[in-house]
């Protein structure tokens, strides 16, 4: 089996198994109680990881440069950097829930990259003469990893609104603390009952959801919460909500330092290759307002304190503007980086 065969055999296989992934993952949530299914969705996300790596090394050995010079190859370097951060992300949370929304995902940009477009475009080419530089590596690859890692930073805001749908949650107390993944430090207080200052010890997060004025009050708190005046929110949700929000600001947390070195590395390779570090190419503009938006989520976080669905909402927005800078200029217009396109 040559390597052009292996590559085409390889991107199957990871579309196959990311579907069954997906379903597992779905199934796992629907009947939470059937054992198993969340080893089983673990184990086909870091098979997919797997068979991604192998293409990648395949397509390398093959063409003899680094796999990410046009679009198939930079889907599946994205596949490859998303499994990879559900992995983490999964290992951080302990929770069924994050393939939940991660594996369609990866499945779909697998489906695409290896079933839509066409053959001429998944065949390897050499290098333009824009991109024979050491700096391909170094600046594209960093970028890819920041965008796959803000995507699952994004996804699970775009989950923690899912669950807290229909209710306005607000977080008191810090979401980086140890608090938020031991949920010993929790207890849903019903209306009426007094705060028992011994439940906890450590800060925890309150959840206060208002229903604007038809569902009442629930909180989730240890120490110095309002009182819950009628309908509760149930714990296990409260808990999800807990997790997916903590694992979100984490996430976005490390997918932001990669965006800014990666923009760097663009910046001087630019003046390298082009004579200018910065010249508003639209790939240029729209990777300068991807970084603004998670600057902004993260100062809001950090600085102003917000927690909960406000804060999400803006990461959520990111899911939408990672897109367009990464695929989006390059359908919608051309500049520096029209060797990108693909039309």
């Amino acid at each position: 089996m040559d390597l052009v065969e292996l590559q085409g055999k390889l991107d199957n296989v990871s579309f196959a198994v990311l579907f069954v992934t997906m379903l597992i993952y779905w199934i796992g949530a629907a009947f939470p109680k059937i054992p198993l299914l969340p080893a089983l969705g673990t184990t086909g996300m870091a098979i997919a990881n797997l068979c991604t790596a192998a293409l990648l090394a395949a397509r390398w050995l093959e063409a003899g440069y680094f796999p990410i010079s046009n679009l198939y190859e930079s889907l599946f370097f994205l596949v490859w950097g998303l499994t990879t951060i559900h992995l983490i992300a999964e290992n951080m949370s302990r929770s069924r829930w994050v393939g939940t929304i991660t594996a369609p995902v990866t499945m779909g940009i697998t489906a695409f990259a290896a079933l839509t477009l066409p053959d001429e475009m998944q065949a390897s080419a050499p290098l333009v003469p824009a991109l024979k530089s050491n700096w391909l590596m170094m600046h594209v690859s960093v970028m890819m990893l920041s965008y796959a890692t803000l995507m699952v930073g994004a996804l699970l805001a775009i989950a923690f609104l899912i669950a807290t749908r229909g209710q306005k949650i607000e977080l008191h107390g810090s979401s980086v603390g140890t608090g938020g993944f031991r949920e010993g430090a929790y207890r849903l207080r019903r209306a009426g009952e007094e705060v028992n200052s011994e439940v906890s010890t450590e800060p925890a997060l309150a959840y206060a959801a208002d229903s604007n004025g038809s569902g009442g009050t629930a909180v989730l708190n240890a120490v110095g919460a309002e009182t819950a005046t009628s309908e509760l929110l149930s714990p296990q949700r409260l808990s999800l909500a807990s997790t997916l929000d903590n694992i979100s600001y984490r996430i976005i947390g490390l997918g932001f330092p990669l965006l800014t070195i990666g923009i760097i590395a663009g910046a001087v390779w630019a003046n390298e290759a082009w004579g200018s570090y910065w010249s508003w190419d639209p790939k240029e503009t729209w990777a300068l307002i991807t970084w603004l938006v998670f600057a902004a989520y993260l100062h809001a976080r950090i600085t102003k304190g917000w927690q909960g669905r406000r804060p999400a909402i803006l990461a959520a927005s990111g899911f939408v503007v990672v897109w367009i800078c990464y695929l989006g200029v390059n359908l919608l217009g051309k500049g520096l980086h029209s060797y990108g396109w693909f039309f």
